[in-house]
């Protein structure tokens, strides 16, 4: 089939044709950004934390007043914790994944570094942390007994006590030592003295969003035992299928080995609920944006069905005459498909420069990511699909219309 026609009717109904581009090219703008943002959400969401996150429980308490005792009441909470039925590993830390707040610090390669290298979160990881959390050791191993430090003396007035390793992330062994075996290299941190890593695991998750997506696992874990009071987390390892049975029996536990102290029952919970409620911002922002999506969509739809089928009425009898003049359904059919493709196309293509445009601005604002290129073949694949679906009904009954419609009188 021939363009000329195509084009000849097309510019005697510019306002018309030019509504359908406009409308085809904000919504392929904005439908690529939404996308890419859409993707951008669900990736946090289902960001890999490296713990074994279906059979952890969380108990977070804190003291009333300031415990003289806090060592020893750790290692009883650790005892009684450890011998509760369904329970396979517990710990305490300073931390823990999925929460608003952690404790970080700077890494530097050399002693007299002036700007620091990197900035990593610190967990505290007392003989049992790397079993409860489930962690995936990749490269050297555990810590080793003789290698745990007291917080007490490490946290003394004048104190001379190194932390002599450390546990890090795969994330951050390729950040501090690309192309190295990162086991056996060593850097500074916490201290004056060198830590020497003797272990790498494949994930640990950042307690935050610190630092951004490219620093979501700088992760460290010093081998340090310390008190509960020092963040209130203890974290426990369950059985398959025991986690609210252990959960409840490690509250009870706890307020009987000290009943001075309350259990923070907002923040005691299973680690998938935590990972849950982290992400129910984003989950929010997602499905906000796929509603937008669709609602968009709708309206285009809406929007070619309605110009389509007014051109179909104000042409009826020049479809009438090109029938009468040997046409066939299908070549009508195809005249109106070819139509809607060509405004399309435009409105694509005046789309993309405007989602560039767009996400330039996001940039800008809100620090956002490039729009990947492969974003706008899939807004534009979209489109043109809604745009052939959209006019094909107001197309079959142009083609619908019989030669015989030419000879009556307007």
């Amino acid at each position: 089939m021939e363009l000329r026609p195509i084009l000849s009717t097309l510019r005697r109904h510019k306002t018309a044709a030019a509504l359908i581009v406009l409308e085809t090219a904000l919504s392929c703008a904005i439908i690529c950004n939404a996308l890419f943002l859409i993707s951008g959400r669900v990736d946090r969401i289902n960001l890999v934390s490296g713990i074994a996150e279906n059979e952890l429980v969380r108990v977070q308490l804190t003291g009333i007043g300031k415990d003289e005792n806090a060592d020893a009441l750790t290692k009883s909470d650790l005892a009684a914790l450890r011998g509760l039925p369904g329970v396979k590993a517990a710990t305490v830390t300073n931390q823990v994944p999925f929460v608003n707040s952690s404790w970080n610090s700077g890494v530097n390669m050399t002693k007299d570094q002036t700007h620091q290298t990197m900035n990593a979160t610190v967990y505290m990881g007392e003989d049992q942390f790397v079993n409860t959390f489930g962690l995936n050791v990749v490269a050297g191993r555990n810590f080793t007994p003789d290698e745990y430090v007291e917080w007490s003396l490490l946290d003394a007035p004048n104190s001379k006590v190194a932390i002599p390793s450390v546990i890090i992330t795969r994330s951050m062994a390729d950040k501090l030592f690309p192309g190295q075996n990162a086991v056996g290299k060593s850097f500074y941190s916490w201290g004056d003295e060198p830590i020497k890593v003797v272990g790498v695991v494949e994930h640990l998750i950042r307690p935050s969003d610190q630092g951004g997506p490219t620093a979501k696992e700088y992760s460290m874990i010093f081998p340090i035992r310390g008190p509960y009071n020092l963040g209130g987390n203890y974290v426990i390892r369950t059985e398959p299928g025991r986690r609210a049975e252990v959960l409840k029996a490690a509250v009870d536990a706890l307020k009987r080995n000290g009943p001075n102290r309350i259990v923070l029952e907002d923040n005691t919970k299973t680690f998938q609920e935590l990972r849950s409620e982290y992400y129910q911002q984003d989950r929010a922002m997602a499905w906000l944006l796929v509603v937008v999506c669709v609602a968009l969509l709708v309206v285009t739809a809406l929007g070619i069905v309605g110009l389509a089928s007014f051109w179909v009425q104000q042409r009826t009898r020049q479809i009438g005459v090109r029938r009468a003049l040997g046409a066939t359904r299908a070549q009508i059919l195809r005249y109106f498909q070819i139509e809607n493709f060509l405004l399309a196309t435009l409105g694509i293509v005046i789309g993309m420069l405007l989602a560039y445009a767009i996400n330039q601005l996001l940039m800008g604002k809100y620090e956002l990511p490039r729009l990947p290129l492969f974003y706008l073949p899939i807004g534009a694949m979209a489109l043109w699909l809604l745009g052939q679906i959209s006019v094909l009904g107001p197309a079959l009954r142009a083609a619908a219309v019989p030669p015989a419609i030419a000879t009556r009188s307007v």
